[in-house]
């Protein structure tokens, strides 16, 4: 099974967000925990983490976690097709979560993680915040 990681989900646990962190640190522990299991994200994500860690963290620290992250999940495109997309679906009013939804769509995704689900408004995926996704398959 493949599960899509939101940007939000990524900055929890970089910045050790509570309450979320107690649920989505341990959602990233399924890296190790459930080898069936992939985690995944897009670049745009990892980038928008990155950027409220470095504000936190300074950047050094932020490319430093980043970089542990980068080594366990997989990174799924986010290029012309899911832009296009994005774009062509008239439900979809922000376009970064239309990226996102796209790239989920695209992967194969089984689900979209987001702690913002109101979001995915559009999505024809299952949405779950950290701690129902937590609770439905940890």
């Amino acid at each position: 099974m493949k599960f899509f990681l939101d940007a939000n989900i990524i900055i929890s646990v970089l910045n050790k967000e509570y309450p979320q962190y107690t649920f989505t640190s341990r959602i990233l522990s399924m890296m190790e925990e459930q080898k069936d299991v992939k985690l995944v994200t897009t670049n745009i994500c990892l980038a928008i983490a990155f950027y409220f860690a470095g504000k936190k963290h300074g950047a050094a620290q932020a490319k430093h976690k980043i970089g542990l992250l980068v080594e366990h999940l997989e990174i799924v495109e986010c290029g012309q097709r899911e832009a296009v997309s994005a774009m062509k679906n008239k439900k979809v009013h922000d376009f970064e979560d239309g990226l996102q939804y796209y790239a989920a769509l695209h992967a194969n995704c089984t689900c979209i993680v987001s702690n913002d689900t109101d979001d995915f408004y559009f999505s024809d995926l299952p949405v779950y915040n950290a701690e129902r996704f937590f609770r439905k398959y940890v």
